[in-house]
């Protein structure tokens, strides 16, 4: 009874990694920019190959090959983000500007439209003006 729930278990992690996996391949594909398309990298590479890696592990039972899969797991988890990170920065460094609308404050990034920027000068101007006589 425990090894079948074990065994379901597993197939489970399997299938939940292997999710994982498709989904982020087609974030790759959808993504707009670099740095989008290495966050979907990043989730396959930690969540779909880490949920494939544990059920291999319930697979394999208690053993060697578990020890290894589990030395396995902690180099994925240690060593994809770090290297997304400097990847990202390298890109960052290259002059590839991330696609973006807004920053993290609200503020739109769009460029002021020329005739907006004339106007409030104008205003401004003339107001200095008025104020002066």
């Amino acid at each position: 009874m425990l090894e079948a729930a074990i065994t379901w278990l597993s197939y489970g992690f399997l299938a939940a990694g292997s999710a994982f996996i498709v989904i982020g391949a087609f974030g790759m594909l959808r993504m707009p920019d670099v740095y989008t398309r290495m966050h979907a990298a990043s989730v396959i590479e930690t969540l779909g190959a880490g949920l494939l890696v544990i059920g291999l592990m319930m697979q394999a039972g208690l053993g060697l090959v578990t020890v290894k899969l589990l030395f396995i797991l902690a180099l994925l988890f240690f060593t994809g983000p770090v290297a997304t990170h400097a990847v990202a920065q390298a890109a960052l460094e290259a002059g590839i500007e991330p696609n973006l609308d807004e920053d993290r404050r609200g503020r739109s990034l769009d460029p002021p439209h020329p005739k907006a920027g004339k106007d409030k000068s104008k205003a401004k101007s003339s107001g200095a003006a008025e104020a002066k006589s």
